[in-house]
């Protein structure tokens, strides 16, 4: 192994060590959420630079799932914690993200 090799191997680890670091000290959800999506991008750069050094195509599947996988994983999340965050804290079931106009299409009211 080549200096260079290993000086790349040590920089993806040791960012690789920080996401898990903030992955687990959090404090927020959100936090959580940019820690794993980081990490996969970490794991997506790892295995790139992988296939780079060893020059073996077999690993490019791999890696496109990877990529796919972080992709659809922060989307997933993002809406389900937007969802969270729209909801109105009084109880009547109206979202907060909805123009005025949309809201009064819904309950029949026109102005």
């Amino acid at each position: 192994m080549t200096v260079v090799e290993f000086a790349l191997y040590a920089l993806i680890g040791g960012g690789a060590l920080l996401a898990l670091v903030r992955l687990a000290r959090g404090p927020s959800l959100l936090d959580r959420v940019v820690a794993t999506d980081t990490l996969l991008v970490i794991i997506s750069a790892g295995l790139a630079v992988h296939v780079a050094l060893v020059q073996d195509p077999t690993l490019v599947p791999v890696l496109v799932v990877v990529a796919l996988l972080a992709f659809v994983g922060s989307v997933s999340v993002a809406r389900y914690v937007g969802g969270m965050l729209l909801r109105s804290s009084t109880g009547d079931g109206r979202d907060l993200g909805l123009p005025v106009a949309a809201e009064e299409r819904e309950s029949g009211v026109e102005r």
